[in-house]
């Protein structure tokens, strides 16, 4: 699996999902599982819903070493 999900989306998916649960286990909504959803996606940097309409929002330089030349 190729990481196809940045830092920034991988903030959002984490806050989203926190939220959801918080509505799970403390209002009692049982729709608030759905967010397992984006904090699994967020854990895995991985999106198959991006895959399939072939979006990606890792960053140019996101993931690479911090050596000065960008090739390390």
């Amino acid at each position: 699996m190729k990481k196809n999900i940045g830092g920034l989306d991988k903030l959002i998916r984490v806050i989203v999902g926190v939220v959801l649960l918080y509505f799970a286990f403390d209002a009692g909504y049982w729709w608030g599982w759905i967010g397992l959803i984006p904090l699994l996606t967020a854990a895995f940097g991985f999106c198959p819903l991006y895959r399939i309409i072939r979006i990606s929002t890792v960053g140019k330089n996101e993931g690479k070493g911090s050596c000065c030349c960008g090739g390390c």
